[in-house]
């Protein structure tokens, strides 16, 4: 057996074993968070009075206009500093990663819920629904089909973005493929075979995109064949 293929089966076990118990973790908890943030911050854009129009629109400025890693750094470095604020790598990383999967997905969100027709609005109101019963029942659901796409690339993003935690000391998966790096001075080795394990990740979930995309689009027609 070559030898560099010797060293990828080797440390095949670690890098997977790294992937499951922090770069999943952490990715879907950023996620999951990310995206509620985002509803709210959406919704609070579209339908909230003004002082708290301007701070959602603050927020969004602030996490899309500067670098995911330039935001980890001042939330793992800069606030014990200045705040003595102290977190382990991995929530400062959980943080970070939600308020800026926060920013981007607020955009999505915001936009899915104005494409829904104002009719529809309409529509919930004059059978009785109250506005919150109208966003949960008429409006979300509409939108949800909309944004499925450009939320799944985010997700998929998000995926290879955790391997910017490696910079606070989170020990994902990357961190993991340069520890072994600096043992083994593999460089090339290592960081192509954590290269091909985020592509498969990467794969699988451009993979169920598509098949919940369909989902919605069958969805989508049931809805229109009943109005």
């Amino acid at each position: 057996m070559p030898p560099w293929l010797q060293l990828m089966l080797d440390s095949l076990p670690s890098l997977l074993w790294a992937g499951l118990i922090f770069t999943i973790p952490l990715t879907l908890l950023s996620f999951v968070l990310g995206l509620s943030l985002g509803l709210v911050t959406a919704v609070t854009r579209l339908f909230a009075p003004k002082p708290l129009v301007w701070l959602a629109r603050f927020y969004v400025w602030i996490f899309r206009g500067t670098p995911l890693l330039v935001q980890l750094f001042v939330i793992f470095y800069g606030l014990p500093t200045s705040t003595g604020i102290v977190l382990d790598a991995f929530s400062a990383a959980l943080i970070g990663f939600t308020l800026n999967v926060g920013a981007y997905t607020s955009e999505i969100v915001r936009a899915a819920i104005s494409s829904v027709p104002r009719g529809q609005w309409e529509a919930a109101y004059s059978i009785g629904m109250s506005w919150s019963q109208a966003m949960a029942r008429t409006i979300l659901p509409q939108a949800t089909r909309v944004s499925v796409p450009p939320l799944s690339n985010t997700f998929i993003s998000l995926v290879k973005d955790t391997s910017l935690a490696a910079a606070i000391t989170v020990p994902e998966l990357f961190q993991t493929a340069q520890r072994i790096v600096a043992t083994t001075y593999e460089p090339l080795i290592l960081y192509i075979e954590a290269a091909l394990i985020y592509l498969a990740l990467s794969s699988v979930l451009s993979a169920l995109q598509e098949r919940l995309e369909k989902r919605f689009e069958r969805y989508g027609g049931y809805l229109e064949a009943r109005t």
